[in-house]
C-alpha cells in the first residue's frame, strides 16, 4: 500500500512537471538559446578586438620605421592604413601624433596640422586628445595664429597637463603683447606644475621677463 502510494505521488509530480514545462518550456528554451549567443558573440567580438589591435600594432610599426628611415610615402600609405582602417584604436592616434612630428619636422605644417586635429576630433584617449592640443597650439602659436591658439587651450584637460597649458597660454598672451594675462598664466602654471624641475625653471624665467 505505501509503495502504491508513492507511485501515486511520482504521478502526480511527474504530472505537474509535465504541465509547468508546458506552460513554461519555450521562455526557458528562448532564454538557454539567447544566452548562449551572447556568449557566442561576446567571444566572437573578443576575438575581433584582439585581431584589430594585432593588425593595428604591426601597421603602427611599419609606421614608426617609416618615420625612422625618412620614407614619407611609407609613412603615409602605414598612416592612411592606420586611421581609416583602426581609428578606434590607440596605435591609430599614436600613429597620427607620431605623423604630424614627421611632417613638423620637414616643414610640412598643412599635414601636420591635419594629423593634430585627426587625434583632437576622433582619438578614444582624453589623454592624447590633450596631448594633440598642445602640440597644434604651439604650432599655432609658431605660425601666429594667437587667438586660435587660445581658443585651444580653452579646454579642460586632464591634470597632468594642466601646467603645460597655463604656460602655453602665457606664451601666447606674452606673443600677443598682453603682459599682464600672461603674468596671469604663468602663475597658474607655476601654481600647477611640482617643485623644482627644468619645466618650472622655464615657466619662472618667463615670468621674471614679463616683471613677474
Amino acid at each position: 500500500m505505501a509503495l502504491q502510494n508513492l507511485d501515486l505521488e511520482e504521478q502526480e509530480k511527474l504530472e505537474e512537471l509535465k504541465a509547468w514545462w508546458r506552460q513554461y518550456g519555450n521562455l526557458i528554451l528562448m532564454a538557454i538559446t539567447a544566452v548562449a549567443i551572447a556568449v557566442a558573440g561576446w567571444g566572437a567580438w573578443r576575438w575581433y578586438q584582439r585581431n584589430e589591435a594585432q593588425q593595428a600594432s604591426r601597421l603602427y610599426e611599419s609606421l614608426a620605421a617609416a618615420a625612422r628611415a625618412g620614407d614619407a610615402k611609407a609613412l603615409r600609405d602605414a598612416g592612411g592604413a592606420l586611421t581609416e582602417g583602426y581609428p578606434r584604436t590607440l596605435h591609430a592616434s599614436m600613429g597620427a601624433l607620431a605623423s604630424a612630428r614627421f611632417h613638423f619636422d620637414r616643414g610640412e605644417l598643412k599635414s601636420a596640422r591635419a594629423q593634430l586635429q585627426w587625434v583632437i576630433e576622433r582619438s578614444r584617449s582624453e589623454d592624447l586628445r590633450d596631448l594633440a592640443r598642445l602640440r597644434l597650439a604651439a604650432l599655432l602659436l609658431d605660425e601666429k595664429e594667437y587667438d586660435a591658439a587660445l581658443k585651444l587651450l580653452e579646454a579642460k584637460p586632464l591634470e597632468a597637463y594642466a601646467a603645460q597649458y597655463a604656460a602655453l597660454q602665457g606664451d601666447v598672451l606674452a606673443a600677443k603683447k598682453q603682459p599682464a594675462e600672461a603674468r596671469a598664466a604663468y602663475q597658474r602654471a607655476l601654481d600647477k606644475a611640482g617643485e623644482g624641475g627644468a619645466f618650472r625653471d622655464s615657466v619662472q624665467m618667463r615670468l621674471d621677463a614679463l616683471g613677474g
